[in-house]
């Protein structure tokens, strides 16, 4: 066993000593100045933040205004398709309606003729016969028989018409004026050896749609 070694304890400093001004002044500025870059990072952070998100609404207001004009390309193609079969029905329909105006007109012309030949026959029931028997002479060659046939009812009013005639024309007439039942009041049908005429309601109303033909559309 050692003997004789002393153990003594170590001396520690009870006097501890505080930085001294320069040192903390060193401490205090790098601090504030790493305060100032963090700063300066999160300002820089932010504007970035703040550009990106500005981008952001950019590219998606972008988008829905692209959106928004693909829509309303599209509703304005269908709104021009709607608008042009609207007009196609319309147009349809105006030529139907025009169509049917013709035919209305068609028959108001016919009603009409109708209406004022029989009232012409009324004021004069023996004119329109008078007048086909001067046809008819201006087409035969002097003295060539002609028989003239008429309404039993209107046999001696023609044959009336035909002295008179006779009176007034210096060449001999040949006419010879026959019933016939078949007739209306106002018809005469004209025949001679090398042709006729022949006047009726038929062939007025025919006349009329002669006339009325390439105008108004057939009845």
């Amino acid at each position: 066993m050692v003997t004789g070694v002393q153990v003594k304890p170590f001396p520690f400093d009870r006097v501890f000593s505080e930085p001294s001004a320069k040192s903390r002044s060193l401490n205090e500025g790098a601090l504030g100045a790493r305060v100032t870059a963090l700063e300066a990072d999160l300002e820089r952070m932010k504007i970035e933040q703040q550009a990106a998100l500005a981008v952001a609404r950019a590219e998606a207001f972008q988008e829905g205004l692209e959106q928004a004009r693909g829509e309303r390309d599209t509703a304005l193609l269908a709104a021009v398709d709607a608008l042009q079969a609207s007009i196609e029905t319309i147009e349809e329909g105006f030529g139907e309606i025009e169509a049917r105006l013709a035919r209305e007109a068609s028959e108001l012309a016919v009603a009409a003729a109708d209406l004022i030949a029989a009232k012409a026959l009324e004021l004069d029931p023996h004119g329109p016969i008078d007048e086909a028997i001067g046809r008819a002479l201006s087409q035969v060659r002097r003295g060539e028989p002609i028989q003239v046939r008429v309404h039993p009812d209107l046999v001696a009013d023609i044959e009336r018409l035909v002295s008179e005639r006779q009176a007034s024309e210096r060449r001999r007439l040949s006419l010879t004026v026959r019933a016939d039942a078949t007739l209306s009041p106002g018809d005469v049908a004209l025949t001679w050896e090398k042709g006729g005429l022949r006047l009726d309601a038929e062939a007025r109303r025919a006349a009329i749609r002669d006339e009325l033909d390439g105008i108004l559309p057939t009845i």
